[in-house]
């Protein structure tokens, strides 16, 4: 994963959309074909989440093929989380491998009561539960050098046990980190830079800053805060222009030439 890319959100359609699932899948090609199609504009990728907040989605892999639509192996970051049975999880990994995908973003995943989740014994290890840190673990020794996997950093949570956390992740193989969205200059992300790894700085791209302050469980850090995605958009390009630029929320009806090509 080069630095100085755009990374772009996009969600497969819900199962629970089945009776709209004609149209959810049109919207999704359409996203997905407008994205690659940045290519001879500007370095982006397109980023696939797993089963996000725990709502249960059709994989990327079964959307992707569905569809006919074309895996770009260097354009496209997928999510994997532990949240899956494990003949759903190799399943994956096997189609994924076979596609030549290269990247993928491992995290341990929001879970609901609707979702399985792995167990440490079917990974053949001993452990409370599945981490992302096991489930890294697994991925890059069954699937020796088929992958780029990363990992999350949250920056939002205590720095020392999140960089304890972080550093296993970079022993058991993780290649890439990709933060929770910055809000304006967020020194706690400097920790992360002595690691020399490909970074992707979260950019949150929706006016409503107090989503994003509960998505990660935490109080408004600044009481009648006006936040203006745009100005943040600039300052951690200027301030990080190293780091690529993974953008959440980003509205598919914006003027992407105005935002990523200023």
């Amino acid at each position: 994963m080069n630095n100085k890319h755009y990374l772009i959100e996009l969600l497969t359609p819900k199962q629970k959309d089945i009776d709209k699932i004609d149209s959810k899948l049109k919207i999704f090609a359409e996203r997905y074909e407008r994205i690659l199609g940045l290519g001879n504009k500007t370095e982006s990728m397109v980023s696939i989440p797993d089963n996000p907040l725990g709502n249960l989605h059709f994989t990327a892999m079964e959307t992707l093929e569905y569809l006919d639509l074309k895996l770009n192996p260097e354009k496209t970051l997928l999510h994997l989380n532990s949240f899956h049975r494990k003949q759903d999880l190799d399943k994956f990994l096997k189609e994924a491998a076979d596609k030549s995908l290269k990247y993928l973003l491992i995290i341990s995943g929001d879970g609901s009561p609707k979702l399985p989740r792995l167990e440490p014994s079917q990974l053949g290890i001993e452990a409370k539960t599945v981490t992302s840190i096991e489930l890294l673990r697994y991925v890059n020794e069954y699937y020796q050098n088929a992958f780029i996997t990363g990992v999350a950093f949250n920056q939002y949570e205590p720095q020392k046990s999140e960089i304890e956390k972080l550093e296993k992740k970079i022993e058991a193989g993780a290649k890439f980190i990709t933060t929770q969205p910055v809000i304006w200059n967020d020194t706690s992300i400097e920790a992360i830079k002595k690691y020399n790894l490909p970074i992707n700085l979260g950019c949150w791209m929706s006016n409503n800053i107090q989503l994003l302050y509960e998505c990660v469980g935490i109080e408004k850090m600044k009481p009648l805060e006006i936040y203006n995605p745009m100005k943040n958009l600039k300052m951690l390009r200027q301030s990080n222009p190293e780091s690529s630029i993974y953008l959440s929320l980003l509205s598919f009806k914006a003027d992407w030439e105005k935002i990523l090509m200023d």
